[in-house]
């Protein structure tokens, strides 16, 4: 505040404003998803806010309910309790206080690099899905029926189609028509708050023609005032039921809203998102907020882009967003009383098909398989099995990739471009110029004891191809760091080698490297073995001339 500009206050107050209004109905439809009376959606939109406007380093991400966490809530709450009962409502904001207690575990151990677990292939089949499930979810009220909800698309989807006959034919087009206007709307004027729209015309048009006698359902009576503060009952066999859920939200909400936020700032460039700061002022607006009846909330995709959009320049304008909630809960309740369920499900379908990423999908299709079959099988396993299931089964596929590849890494066999001081692949480039005499091999990952029998077979393997082989040189550039069993199976072949009358040397070992092996005491043994370039080692060998920079090849550092 003490550099605050007055000319920014124009951009803080319209995208405050803007933002705001878009809040009103989007809260109340995300608290449905989550299976909670509308009003928790407002709620969740108010304390979050203001928590995150003091805390947060972004200055344009909107703090608030999102689709995502709130269909991850019904799917884990539900579990535990029955939707529309005062239990449930409990163990809802039970859960947003448990994932604002890790998350500012994580930020207080400045674990905010948890999240590259999260692949962007794991994100994206996960969104996906998720958007699916949502939509999905939302058939009941879109449609007018009863239908089970659940986080299993096929569950959900094949009890919709055993409901074909019994469709409400007024509430469909209700929804139909409050999507097209939607639609259009965002053709016409992009800045035109689509989703108030439709909230006002659906309230006028339900009370004017008296529709609720006619079987549409609408919201009904939304308690007035502001949330109440409430102390929650940790319970430890509460908490035990609750942590696996909180874990996740907590995890899959700060990815969401830490990706939201640097997005931005890549646009603007007038400032620095944090990551263990963002996970403190994410979890202290989730901490907080459950003590004011609110349920898990984070940074989200659409506001936070409206909200930059429209001219934020600093957190005030989220400041502007609660308190314009706020008026909304102290005095305009009353106004939602004939909304139509249909039109706040066709906000949600709306918002929701947007997170469905074809294009990445595609494109992963045609340039990496393997991350393209991590995507795939994250989409389904989140389709079938759930929400949770699906993205822990993606973290874990991911890590098991990753692991494959440092088990099994690129290693090249080199040779010296004619004229030059480079080497290159002898498989990639032709007229190569290579010695009968000389192995020279690359190993492109750091070597620790998940590798280090792979690259040692290697190597063996490579000598048996070439019987006139009196020296190998181990390209080290792209080693950057040997653990303890790599070092112990580095000596072994090197006396493996040595037995055979062949000769080991190293040349571009960088500074990690060097630091280990000079802990370890091993350089006092290969000392002679070290060169500061792979053109001098070989000079060293072919042209017998001597090394020129022996002293520089050693240093630690």
């Amino acid at each position: 505040m003490p550099h605050y500009q007055r000319k920014w206050l124009y951009g803080d107050l319209s995208a405050g404003l803007t933002v705001g209004v878009m809040l009103v109905p989007q809260g109340m439809a995300y608290a449905m998803i989550a299976g909670l009376p509308p009003v928790y959606g407002l709620y969740a939109a108010l304390v979050p806010q203001l928590i995150y406007a003091l805390m947060g380093t972004s200055r344009q991400l909107s703090v608030a309910p999102v689709a995502m966490d709130s269909l991850l809530v019904a799917a884990g709450v539900s579990v535990l309790a029955t939707q529309g009962t005062a239990e449930y409502i409990t163990f809802s904001l039970l859960l947003a206080f448990f994932v604002g207690f890790f998350q500012i575990l994580l930020g207080s151990a400045r674990l905010g690099f948890i999240t590259n677990l999260l692949a962007r292939p794991v994100i994206s089949g996960f969104t996906s899905a998720a958007a699916f499930i949502i939509g999905i979810n939302q058939l009941k009220y879109f449609l007018g029926v009863d239908l089970e909800r659940s986080s299993q698309l096929v569950t959900v989807l094949w009890d919709a189609i055993k409901s074909l006959p019994e469709i409400h034919w007024l509430t469909f087009f209700i929804g139909l028509l409050a999507i097209l206007i939607i639609k259009a709307l965002k053709v016409v004027n992009g800045k035109i708050p689509g989703a108030l729209v439709v909230v006002v015309v659906g309230i006028v048009a339900v009370y004017l023609s008296g529709w609720s006698d006619q079987g549409v359902r609408i919201v009904g009576e939304i308690p007035g005032g502001l949330p109440q503060f409430t102390l929650p009952n940790l319970d430890l066999s509460v908490f035990m039921s609750l942590a696996p859920l909180a874990g996740t939200i907590a995890l899959v909400a700060f990815m969401e809203a830490y990706s939201v936020a640097k997005a931005i700032e890549a646009r603007r460039r007038n400032y620095d998102v944090k990551p263990n700061q963002e996970l403190l002022a994410i979890g202290s607006a989730n901490l907080v907020g459950a003590l004011f009846q609110s349920y898990p909330v984070t940074g989200g995709f659409s506001r936070s882009a409206v909200n930059d959009q429209a001219g934020a320049h600093t957190q005030l304008s989220s400041v502007i967003s609660a308190m314009l909630v706020a008026l909304v809960l102290l005095f305009l309740t009353p106004l939602f009383y004939y909304l139509p369920q249909a039109v706040l499900a066709a906000i949600i379908m709306v918002a929701v098909a947007k997170l469905v990423d074809v294009k990445y999908a595609i494109n992963l299709f045609k340039t990496n398989r393997s991350e393209f079959v991590l995507l795939l099988i994250t989409f389904l396993a989140t389709l079938q099995f759930g929400m949770v299931e699906g993205i822990v089964s993606g973290v874990v596929l991911s890590i098991l990739m990753m692991l494959y590849r440092i088990a099994y890494p690129h290693i090249a066999v080199l040779g010296r471009l004619q004229g030059y001081f480079e080497f290159r692949n002898i498989r990639r480039f032709s007229d190569l110029e290579t010695w009968p005499e000389l192995l020279l091999v690359r190993v492109d990952a750091p070597m620790i004891f998940v590798n280090v029998q792979y690259i040692r077979d290697f190597v063996l393997k490579e000598l048996e191809k070439r019987p006139t082989v009196q020296t190998i040189i181990l390209d080290a550039n792209a080693i950057s760091h040997v653990d303890a069993t790599a070092l112990e199976a580095l000596m072994q072949l090197r006396n493996t080698l040595h037995e055979r009358g062949i000769r080991l040397m190293y040349a571009e070992l960088v500074g990690p490297v060097r630091d280990m092996l000079h802990k370890s005491g091993l350089i006092a043994d290969i000392k002679e073995d070290v060169f500061l370039d792979m053109n001098e080692a070989v000079n060293y060998i072919v042209n017998k001339e001597p090394p020129q920079h022996g002293k520089e090849a050693l240093q630690s550092n």
